[in-house]
């Protein structure tokens, strides 16, 4: 396993500090919107991102975290008349992807989001992503998806795999699916977000079974479906890890657990992160370990300062356990 990145770019520079900093695998997608992405526009990506010393591991197919209301294709998961356009539309990027030596994607089924309460303190000042149940509007109405039934979500999750997973398979692709972010109450806005769970977690990735169907592994969202995080992460990462379904790592922290939960840095939350990395190298990953979410700090370019300090945990981490230190 390899330190990565995700972070969006924001001009060449990017590109340039990531390759000073060490960080040399990156998801990063190309510019314009994913409907439009063609394969000469994947292979000039390709080819730009390599030629700042980078490796382009992944992008993001157009299946974003975002509420459902703000999807490229909704009707993939609201069941709408232009679901099996939309579906072929993926098919063909996966095709792309292989065509232009892009090795993996990830991609999320996500309906409504990622709810969060108010920001919250972390440490020295900084302000934090949070989830409160007790502090959420726990009547939000229901969104674009409606009233959504437990097995009408799955019905619809499986017609999508049961078209993309043989596209992935035969094109040697891997799909990253990331878990919903955070668990929340079934029902919450008309949906029971069925990747919010461990058991949800689990029956996805044997639906539809293959060796390119898999997860975006998200410690951080998966610590949030928990009661005690720290007790029960590695057991879950050796039940994923063992079977070959983690095929990309977020490497977050919380505290706190499921329904009440503030994220925080690498080092400073209730999970072990180093215990945890041990696993992931017990179980064979073999993939990018990157930051997900940081908390906001001060000073001048401050997300890249925050997401460097993560970098730099991970990749100590990284060598500290190859040379036999941890």
């Amino acid at each position: 396993m390899y330190l990565g990145t995700q972070v969006a770019v924001r001009d060449d520079d990017d590109f340039r500090v990531f390759a000073q900093l060490g960080v040399k695998h990156i998801s990063a997608d190309p510019p314009g919107a994913p409907s439009s992405w063609t394969l000469d526009d994947l292979e000039r990506h390709r080819d730009h991102v390599e030629s700042f010393g980078l490796v382009l591991d992944m992008i993001q197919l157009p299946l974003p975290s975002k509420p459902i209301e703000k999807a490229s294709y909704p009707d993939i998961l609201l069941a709408g008349p232009e679901r099996d356009r939309q579906i072929d539309a993926v098919c063909q990027m996966i095709e792309n992807c292989a065509k232009a030596g892009i090795p993996a994607t990830k991609y999320n089924l996500n309906l409504i989001g990622i709810p969060r309460t108010e920001l919250e303190k972390g440490r020295g000042g900084s302000l934090n992503e949070a989830f409160r149940w007790e502090k959420a509007d726990q009547e939000a109405a229901p969104g674009l998806a409606g009233v959504l039934r437990e097995d009408e979500n799955w019905e619809r999750i499986d017609y999508f795999l049961e078209r993309v997973v043989p596209v992935a398979e035969s094109n040697r692709i891997r799909l990253a699916c990331h878990p919903h972010d955070p668990y929340t109450p079934p029902g919450y806005r008309g949906v029971t977000r069925v990747l919010g769970t461990v058991d949800g977690l689990k029956t996805f990735v044997q639906m539809r079974e293959s060796p390119y169907h898999g997860l975006n592994f998200c410690q951080g969202s998966i610590g949030e479906m928990l009661d005690n995080p720290r007790e029960e992460i590695d057991d879950i990462i050796r039940w994923f890890g063992t079977r070959g379904k983690i095929f990309n790592l977020h490497f977050r922290n919380i505290r706190g657990g499921a329904l009440s939960f503030m994220e925080t840095f690498p080092d400073e939350g209730d999970m072990d992160m180093v215990r945890s990395l041990k696993v992931y190298k017990e179980v064979g990953y073999k993939y990018m370990v990157m930051p997900d979410h940081v908390p906001a700090i001060s000073g001048r370019d401050a997300n890249g300062v925050a997401f460097s300090f993560c970098y730099g945990y991970i990749a100590a981490l990284l060598e500290a356990m190859e040379a036999g230190h941890l």
